[in-house]
C-alpha cells in the first residue's frame, strides 16, 4: 500500500543523526529529484505513498516539465477556462491513483487462497505417503468379532461394577439395562 521502505526511512533517520541535517537533506533532494515537496507526508519525511488514510502525499509524483508549469500558472485563474483534459493532466502530476483506483479490489485474495488450497492438499498427500509407507496397518482387534469378544470378557469379569460398562448389564436377565 505504501511506497516506502521501512529499511530507508531507519537508514534516513540514522545519516541525519551521524551526518548531519545539511547532508541527509542532500541525500533526500538526490532521491526525490526535481519533485516539488508540497506537505509534511505522513511519516514527516518527503516520499510519496498513495494511501486512502493520509490523502495529501508530501511530494508531487511527477516532476515539473513545461506542460505542467504552464498547467500550475493556468489553475491560478479561473477554473472554467481550462479544459477536463487539462485538469486531469494537474492531477496526475501530482497523484498516481484516484481513490476509486486505490480502493480497487487486487485480486490478492486469490492468491491467498490458492496458497491455502495448495498448503491443504500438500497436507492430505503427506498424511496419505506416510498412512501408505510408515505407518504399520491398525490391529485386528479393531475389528468388530475382536469388539464383541472384549466386551464380553469385561461383563464376564465385572470390570468396573458401578459406573462402567458392567453397571449397564443386567446379570440376571442377560441383557442391557
Amino acid at each position: 500500500m505504501a511506497n516506502v521502505n521501512l529499511a530507508s526511512v531507519v537508514l534516513r533517520t540514522a545519516l541525519r543523526a551521524k551526518i548531519g541535517t545539511r547532508q541527509s537533506h542532500d541525500m533526500v533532494a538526490q532521491k526525490i529529484g526535481k519533485r516539488e515537496v508540497v506537505g509534511h507526508g505522513w511519516n514527516g519525511l518527503p516520499v510519496y505513498a498513495d494511501r486512502v488514510d493520509y490523502p495529501m502525499p508530501a511530494i508531487r509524483f511527477k516532476e515539473n516539465s513545461r506542460d505542467v508549469l504552464a498547467l500550475r500558472e493556468k489553475e491560478k485563474g479561473d477554473w472554467k477556462k481550462m479544459s477536463v483534459q487539462e485538469k486531469k493532466a494537474l492531477y496526475r502530476a501530482s497523484f498516481c491513483q484516484t481513490f476509486a483506483e486505490m480502493k480497487h479490489p487486487t485480486g490478492e485474495w486469490k492468491a491467498c487462497l490458492g496458497a491455502a488450497l495448495i498448503a491443504a492438499s500438500m497436507s492430505l498427500i503427506g498424511m496419505m505417503l506416510l498412512k501408505a509407507f510408515v505407518y504399520e496397518p491398525i490391529p485386528e482387534t479393531f475389528d468388530e468379532e475382536h469388539q464383541k469378544a472384549q466386551l464380553k470378557r469385561m461383563l464376564d469379569l465385572n470390570i468396573n461394577p458401578i459406573h462402567g460398562v458392567s453397571s449397564k448389564w443386567d446379570y440376571d436377565n442377560n441383557k442391557w439395562k
